[in-house]
């Protein structure tokens, strides 16, 4: 069985903290050495510190499926119980994957530095209860699937619609729509590029479904008329999903700046989404803005404020 780590480059670049805690239990002779600072390496609770510090720091040498991130901020801190030394952790970064086993293994580093520094006098200590206290920042702060909601696919290509190319975006649409993220797709249609043909069509589906993906017909070509018709037809342009793909498509090819593909309102809360008309395209940009859909939903008709 082979090894897949999680392909992250398709992500937001987010402020990304977490914070972690554990305790090691000490014997009560342990407990005074510290307190008095008789143990002969020196200052317990500072050095595990440290040893948090690069703990958190090397964490992708040691944890084989942890990528090699920037990490802007870590405060470990130690305290001294009666019996034993609790420790805390909180990591800080921007990038596009969560540093929760950052901060855990901190704390185990700290927690292992407090044994090592011990051990010749403590034959009993136990390290327990290490846990992960909170995370933000990530996918799981706004993300949400499609489930419960109506989708329509619409490809725009004279190619296809005339029968000589097979249209591989739409159908990538529906399968990302369906298989990965729980939507339904209650309506699919193959278009050429018409301009008065989209607006007729993008029409027909206001109100009876929640949102309409587009492929195809983002580029400069004179028959390149999607971003027009859907201009034409929304009630207010969610400029910000035309500006993530080109931003975050330019990672992958250049020519995402290419694309002129847009998003917006129509009627009181249908939401309509272009898409460039190529695989990839769909592939990248349908998974960066599904989890977003259902929030966009709710601000359309007014459930819900950003």
């Amino acid at each position: 069985m082979g090894f897949k780590p999680v392909d992250v480059s398709g992500k937001f670049e987010t402020i990304r903290t977490a914070k972690a805690e554990g305790k090691i239990y000490l014997s009560k002779e342990s407990v005074e050495m510290i307190k008095e600072g008789k143990v002969p390496k020196g200052d317990v609770l500072l050095a595990s510190q440290m040893a948090g510090m690069y703990g958190a720091k090397r964490t992708p040498d040691i944890l084989p499926f942890c990528h090699n991130i920037m990490i802007d901020h870590v405060v470990v801190d130690t305290r001294l119980d009666e019996d034993g030394v609790y420790v805390s952790a909180e990591v800080k970064n921007v990038g596009r994957t969560g540093v929760e086993m950052e901060a855990l293994t901190a704390v185990s580093a700290a927690l292992l530095n407090v044994y090592d520094m011990l051990k010749a006098f403590d034959k009993n200590m136990v390290i327990g209860d290490i846990k992960l206290v909170s995370k933000r920042g990530g996918k799981s702060d706004y993300a949400e699937d499609l489930s419960g909601l109506k989708c329509a696919v619409i490809t725009l290509s004279d190619s296809c619609s005339r029968g000589e190319a097979e249209d591989k975006s739409g159908k990538t649409a529906i399968d990302i729509i369906e298989n990965e993220f729980g939507g339904e797709v209650v309506h699919y249609k193959i278009l050429p590029d018409d301009k008065d043909k989209i607006v007729e069509e993008l029409k027909s589906l206001e109100g009876k479904v929640d949102v309409i993906f587009t492929t195809g017909g983002t580029g400069f070509s004179e028959r390149d008329q999607t971003v027009e018709a859907t201009k034409e037809v929304i009630r207010t342009e969610a400029v910000g999903f035309g500006e993530a793909m080109r931003i975050i498509g330019v990672k992958f090819t250049p020519k995402s700046l290419l694309s002129r593909a847009t998003a917006g309102i129509i009627g009181k809360d249908t939401l309509i989404i272009n898409m460039p008309g190529s695989r990839g395209g769909v592939k990248d940009n349908l998974r960066m803005l599904a989890p977003m859909v259902k929030h966009a939903i709710r601000m359309a008709r007014g459930e819900k404020k950003h």
